[in-house]
């Protein structure tokens, strides 16, 4: 087998500076954020890719691929897998170059998504539940009907059109300090690294990852990409189980740094983002925010320019719903305690009184017990996690049992709107965390699937505009003989799982 010469920094370099992506897309511009600037005592700048005309970076990427195909080539067709701003990327460039375009999109992708990529011109076949199914599908397709696979970071030309990013950040903007950039699959971060790395190797380059699909930072601790298996999908732009190769190799060798944020940081970015310039970013479009927020604040760093990419803006309305719930908490200036107080008149009076002035912002009981009762609060805090320590501290000190939940995602996802749901009865329970499928038809497969075999006794989901949806269920399995045919069931559902049983949250609340 003949060895395929990987391109040099400079060969990258000499494609993005001949990039042919200003047909379809724009140069964006650099917006100051004054507020978080002032509160950080940095410069922050936004890098505007909301402003694309698919309100997404992806157009760059999409259009300088298939720019450089034959007309042959082009007038066979492209075809691309993808449930987001990819599959509108290529369906636009597509249009723009007379070529036909078929995106395969997974049977679960929102209505909204697939009128997008059918406005701009493309063809949809829904084929699968997953990603991974559609993205195989259509490897047939483009086999079967000698079309030219467009993919959506892992290669040459698409790494080359998201570096015309950096190309314009550096006409824009002078003495950079750092840039922070959003890691999915990792073509963005690629391209936007190997470029400032060639030409002002000083400029620090830093990677951020949703903490629920680091797949990069599994690659750098492995040494090689590696698929992660179960990925948070709220920042679904980012939620990739495995980076590319060709990508790997190029973050490996610019990037300065990787960055991990939890859902609660991205939530706050994406408002600190609304607060300053009235945009509404996509989860994984606030994520270079939420990075280089708390890289900021981390290394303690104080002045100089530092660039977030604001990667895309392609949000569901009543997602927001969730991010107006969690900013708070990302923004440390609320906190979530479950705390155990006597069971007698006038103790959740005593409670207020022994947090101060603080107030609580969230209050959730059920008797459940003669002497004693377990309560799930928020307070808001004025100086984050430090004031959070200190309350926790001094409650303890009071003779409280107390446990912080402010990071348990379970206990803000679930938990919260489900206390006082002791049993009466001892269950031997085993509880997963599952990711539905956003379609009528997931919980009645789920329940066929599952048949008699099992009693359900815990269900928690709500339905939050997302590709996938967070699912709370709890089985009483019986004896341990019977509970083996539970890993049977699981993998005959093929839906994304964990088992959370130890859980803290659900055992003092629910267990």
């Amino acid at each position: 087998m003949v060895e395929v010469k990987k391109l040099t920094s400079q060969d990258y370099l000499h494609k993005i500076l001949l990039a042919r992506i200003y047909d379809v897309a724009r140069v964006t511009p650099l917006h100051r954020m004054e507020g978080l600037s002032e509160r950080l005592g940095v410069n922050v700048l936004l890098k505007r890719e909301d402003y694309q005309k698919v309100h997404s970076f992806k157009i760059r990427g999409a259009y300088n691929k298939m720019a450089h195909l034959s007309r042959e080539q082009l007038d066979k067709g492209v075809i691309a897998a993808s449930a987001g701003n990819h599959a509108q990327g290529v369906a636009l460039s597509a249009h723009n170059l007379g070529a036909r375009a078929v995106i395969v999109m997974p049977t679960t992708t929102p209505d909204l998504k697939v009128n997008a990529v059918r406005h701009l011109g493309g063809e949809v076949v829904l084929y699968g539940e997953s990603f991974n199914e559609a993205y195989d599908h259509a490897i047939k397709l483009s086999q079967d009907e000698g079309m030219t696979l467009i993919p959506p970071y892992d290669d040459e030309d698409v790494i080359a059109g998201q570096g015309t990013i950096a190309q314009e950040l550096i006409g824009q903007c002078k003495d950079i300090e750092t840039v922070f950039v959003q890691i999915g699959g990792g073509g963005l971060a690629a391209g936007i690294a190997v470029y400032i790395k060639s030409l002002i190797p000083g400029i620090r380059v830093v990677g951020v990852e949703a903490e629920g699909s680091a797949c990069m930072k599994a690659a750098f601790v492995n040494g090689h990409p590696v698929d992660i298996g179960f990925v948070s999908h709220f920042a679904d732009g980012v939620a990739v189980s495995r980076a590319g190769d060709e990508t790997f190799r190029l973050c490996r060798q610019n990037l300065d740094d990787i960055v991990t944020c939890s859902n609660d940081e991205i939530c706050a970015a994406m408002k600190d983002i609304f607060d300053d310039t009235r945009a509404i970013a996509e989860p994984s479009g606030a994520l270079s925010i939420a990075g280089l927020k708390k890289y900021v604040r981390e290394h303690n760093i104080q002045g100089g320019n530092h660039i977030a990419i604001l990667s895309g803006a392609n949000v569901k309305f009543r997602t927001l719903r969730m991010v107006a719930e969690r900013c708070d908490v990302g923004e440390m200036t609320e906190g979530i305690l479950s705390v155990e107080i006597p069971e007698s008149k006038g103790s959740f009076l005593n409670f207020c009184k022994a947090i101060g002035d603080r107030q609580v912002t969230e209050f959730s009981y059920r008797y459940s017990d003669v002497a004693r009762a377990r309560i799930f609060a928020s307070v808001e805090l004025t100086s984050g996690k430090q004031e959070l320590n200190q309350l926790t501290d001094e409650l303890r000190k009071q003779g409280y049992l107390v446990t912080n939940l402010t990071e348990d995602g379970i206990a803000k996802d679930h938990v919260r709107y489900m206390v006082g749901g002791h049993p009466q009865k001892k269950l031997q329970e085993k509880l997963f965390l599952f990711e539905f499928p956003n379609s009528k038809d997931a919980l009645i497969r789920f329940l066929e699937t599952l048949g008699d075999m099992y009693s359900i006794s815990l269900f928690h989901f709500r339905i939050a505009d997302l590709e996938f949806c967070s699912v709370l269920c709890g089985f009483d399995v019986g004896d341990e003989a019977a509970s083996a045919g539970l890993d049977d069931f699981i993998k005959r559902l093929n839906y994304p799982v964990h088992e959370v049983t130890a859980n803290n949250a659900y055992q003092q609340f629910l267990c």
